[in-house]
């Protein structure tokens, strides 16, 4: 089925319109990376802006405030410690402040961003991630539980981490034949699905390490393709025909047989990027290379995917990173913000629905996904599912401190302050509350109550190693257990010679 252009229907959306931010409100003097790597090269969230940049003799990443603007000066402090070009950022959906990085170097680096920005150059990541055998180009964060990253690399394996404790809780090393193109978690963060230099369309369980659907040659041409889950769990894909145009198509998981529509647009040999809003429904093209983003809406009416408009402009874009939906602003209908790379500049580009009304436009802006995470990571590994917590965005969002000064020690910890292994609020320590009660402390007590202090600040620091390490065996031992009913399921197949 063909999309029809010029069909008149009702939509809040219809009379969407781009614009670009005037010149001086653009950063300028940014050295964008050449990398020869079809991925955004760029990030945001309601506080940070992160641009992949040219660096000598390793692999680099700015990352500034989303209020600055003008001249970046070339001595400003970047993120710095990977040892070969970085090929992609992606921040964390459940704290503003944290950064992953994949580099050439086959490393993974998950990184705590001060609030306000860097004021010298960050070369200590707060975890590393090491498991890959090349290098490392796709990073997807798990939508709803805390600390679960998947990754994907040159050498054709699926890896799902928990960086909280910096294990490989699961790897799909022979689910591909060839380079993964894509990676895109469904919105309860159940499945994943993925494209391949095959041409195949998978969706894929990571828990059970199985591929429970597969749909070859989505797109006949032999250019990348990209996938992405939608909200309501159809797939959106784009690729390249076989007589090399640029095509997107809709995808219903329950019979991956034929595409819901298609629709072929032009020849042009830039890798078209999608950018979903589960909020709005609409998916956002960007195509590197292009001077152009088109924007499209998804509905259940026929034909599903209906064109909007598009945004224009005389320079080719290198990259774009998309707003997280909580930095956008409400007050102006801003239901969309670009950061579009150019060789040396990074261009705001607002998506906005014309409004008369000063008002908060409740329509617009349906509750969105905010940082509480709605599962912890070993919850996820036993099994358990759930959509992201959503926040509302009437009066505007005013993203939180930071909540924790670093990502603590080792095993390296990305922790929620005063949070429990079980999710609530743990009450202080019933011997520091004693002690600040009493006006113990420095000053108030002599030498004896200080060296209590510490005792007591040692002990703490011991237990809490000994629960982060049991937290760590737990989470490997499920792992380890689902591996093993998959090797027996495999094993029972080849005795019944299934297989």
């Amino acid at each position: 089925m063909s999309f029809r252009r010029g069909v008149v229907r009702q939509s809040k959306f219809r009379h969407v319109f781009a614009q670009a931010w005037k010149a001086e409100h653009c950063l300028d003097d940014v050295r964008v990376s050449r990398v020869t790597w079809d991925g955004p090269l760029c990030a945001a969230n309601p506080k940070f802006i992160a641009v992949v940049i040219e660096a000598g003799g390793g692999g680099a990443f700015l990352v500034l405030p989303l209020a600055k603007s003008g001249r970046v000066d070339q001595n400003t402090p970047t993120v710095c410690g990977h040892a070969a070009p970085v090929l992609d950022v992606q921040w964390c959906p459940h704290d503003d402040n944290v950064i992953a990085s994949a580099s050439e170097d086959c490393t993974v680096k998950i990184w705590q961003i001060p609030d306000g920005g860097l004021t010298s150059p960050m070369s200590e990541a707060a975890v590393t991630l090491e498991g890959h055998s090349k290098r490392v180009g796709i990073l997807a964060w798990h939508p709803s539980a805390l600390n679960i990253l998947s990754t994907a690399g040159c050498d054709n394996v699926l890896c799902v981490w928990d960086v909280g404790t910096g294990e490989l809780v699961y790897q799909l090393s022979d689910a591909h034949p060839d380079l993964i193109y894509s990676v895109s978690w469904n919105r309860e963060g159940s499945v994943l699905c993925t494209t391949c230099k095959d041409k195949a369309l998978r969706v894929i369980d990571p828990r059970r390490g199985t591929v429970l659907k597969m749909r070859e040659k989505v797109h006949e041409g032999t250019r990348p393709m990209r996938a992405v889950f939608l909200a309501d769990g159809k797939i959106l894909t784009t690729g390249f025909s076989r007589m090399s145009e640029r095509q997107l198509a809709l995808w219903d998981t329950r019979d991956l047989s034929e595409p819901v529509a298609t629709q072929e647009m032009d020849t042009s040999n830039g890798v078209l990027l999608p950018f979903y809003d589960p909020d709005t429904n609409m998916v956002y093209l960007c195509g590197k290379g292009d001077c152009t983003i088109r924007y499209y809406e998804v509905t259940d009416e026929s034909p599903y995917v209906h064109f909007l408009s598009l945004y224009s402009s005389k320079e080719p874009q290198r990259g774009a990173g998309f707003l997280n939906k909580r930095g956008v602003d409400v007050n102006k209908c801003e239901i969309a913000r670009f950061y579009k790379l150019h060789e040396r500049k990074v261009e705001p580009i607002s998506m906005t629905v014309p409004r008369k009304s000063d008002l908060f436009q409740g329509d617009l802006y349906p509750d969105t996904a905010g940082l509480e995470p709605a599962l912890l990571a070993e919850d996820w590994i036993a099994g358990q599912d759930a959509p992201p917590v959503l926040v509302s965005l009437s009066g505007g969002y005013t993203a939180p401190p930071s909540k924790c000064s670093t990502l603590q020690g080792r095993p390296k910890v990305l922790s929620q302050s005063n949070t429990s292994p079980t999710g609530t609020t743990e009450p202080p320590n019933p011997m520091t509350v004693e002690m600040e009660s009493e006006g113990l402390g420095h000053g108030r007590g002599g030498g004896d109550v200080d060296g209590g202090i510490e005792r007591v600040k040692k002990e703490e620091d011991q237990l809490s190693d000994i629960l982060t390490e049991i937290r760590a065996l737990r989470a490997l031992a499920l792992a380890q257990g689902h591996r093993i009913d998959v090797l027996e399921r495999q094993l029972a197949r080849i005795e019944d010679g299934e297989v």
